[in-house]
């Protein structure tokens, strides 16, 4: 079979370049001015660089549509004259409600549709890594050829059977897992320093959320807008986080504590409580990666962003570990560490009375607070612009150490699932 993909921006050429060496004939195609860099990037590959999209859906037997979330209706709508009789179609998109629309409306019926979604970013190769197949309209037999053809890639398939089922598991394992750590991100540029400066910010969990969010930054605006804005599960997850964080922060700067323990200990019991297998991150690991060339004084931190994320968990009434099936590395690692928040009862215990009494942190977190309902405000009015704009603020405030705090998340990310 030939293998069409349209769009071959990062993704798009990782898929194309492993179908090749699999033997696969394969064709694409990107934007017109791509086409000379295109033609150099693939050199010494077996992959043919097309100069329209249309002239790839006439080749392709299986087309793999890999643009961005808010492009699929427009390039679909373009190519759709020139698919094949009986295609396999797909998509890469993160979000797949906006792409299934897409090729309902403007595919014709006789096409077969099996799409996918790989739950890592291009700095991976697909082996190993957790690729989302999604049966929506297709024969055994046509769903045996696509399922072969993703086979190829060397991938951990999950296979789910509906749409919006994989959208309802990205609204939680993406879009609030991303929102929380750019939120972050935001607090820290608002306050003008760097987390590594920072006493407060020098443990092992802190490590990893600092980590965590250069991670984030370092990827490209529109992934994590998509998967915001038009995931239609994601505004009631988004809203819950930001109303979860509120409560607990005004029960902080009350210091109401018995009603902050009570809030507390409810969402630990319903997340944590019955269950057998859990993450266990090693401590020694995460104090062994860190941004700072010197570790400051330790300070305690009321690690709000984590006690809201469980809270929030608790309020939807939504099982984190059964989200596993489909987890991303950041999504892991923010379940990672506030399990071993909560199943630490020194550290939460230190948590809850640094979060209620201790002064020296409440200037951080009214930052924080202030940065999710930005962020939430955004996501809440489907401003596409606010939150590109927004992010590349925050990411041209960490500029000069993203790279190095990808590579260094690559490599506890690594340390840390062995």
């Amino acid at each position: 079979m030939n293998i069409g993909i349209i769009g071959l921006g990062d993704m798009g050429s990782v898929c194309a370049k492993k179908w090749a060496s699999r033997g696969f004939a394969v064709f694409g195609s990107d934007l017109p001015e791509r086409y000379d860099l295109l033609i150099e990037q693939f050199e010494g590959t077996s992959v043919t660089i097309l100069e329209s999209s249309k002239a790839v859906a006439r080749k392709a037997d299986f087309l793999l549509y890999s643009v961005e979330a808010t492009n699929i209706g427009p390039v679909v709508a373009q190519t759709a004259d020139s698919v094949k009789y009986g295609c396999i179609i797909a998509g890469q998109t993160s979000v797949k409600t906006p792409e299934i629309a897409a090729f309902e409306k403007y595919l014709p019926s006789d096409v077969h549709i099996v799409t996918c979604h790989s739950l890592h970013g291009p700095a991976f190769t697909t082996e190993g890594q957790k690729l989302i197949v999604v049966r929506h309209r297709a024969t055994d037999a046509i769903y045996q050829q696509a399922m072969q053809i993703f086979e190829a890639l060397e991938s951990e398939i999950i296979e789910i059977a509906d749409y919006k089922m994989h959208d309802q598991i990205m609204a939680d394992t993406q879009a609030v897992t991303h929102m929380g750590f750019e939120s972050m991100g935001t607090a820290w540029k608002n306050a003008g320093f760097y987390p590594w400066d920072h006493g407060a910010y020098s443990n092992g969990i802190d490590n990893v959320k600092i980590l965590t969010t250069l991670r984030i930054f370092s990827y490209k605006a529109h992934v994590y807008a998509g998967l915001a804005i038009l995931n239609p599960y994601a505004r009631k997850q988004v809203r819950q986080y930001a109303k979860s964080e509120s409560e607990l922060f005004k029960m902080m700067i009350c210091e109401r504590e018995d009603s902050f323990r009570q809030r507390i200990k409810a969402a630990s019991e319903f997340v944590f409580h019955g269950i057998r297998d859990f993450i266990t991150l090693d401590p020694e690991i995460m104090k062994d990666f860190k941004m700072a060339e010197e570790a400051g004084n330790y300070m305690p931190n009321s690690h709000l962003s984590l006690l809201a994320m469980v809270d929030a968990w608790y309020q939807m009434g939504v099982n984190p570990y059964e989200n596993l099936i489909c987890q991303t590395p950041p999504f892991r690692l923010r379940l990672g560490i506030a399990e071993y928040l909560f199943k630490n009862e020194v550290l939460l215990e230190e948590t809850i009375q640094t979060a209620l009494y201790d002064k020296s942190i409440r200037a951080d977190d009214l930052e924080f607070h202030s940065a999710v309902r930005e962020w939430a405000s955004i996501i809440e009015y489907g401003d596409m612009n606010g939150y590109l704009s927004h992010f590349e603020q925050v990411k041209g405030f960490f500029a000069d150490r993203l790279q190095e705090g990808a590579r260094q998340s690559a490599r506890l990310i690594e340390k840390l699932t062995q």
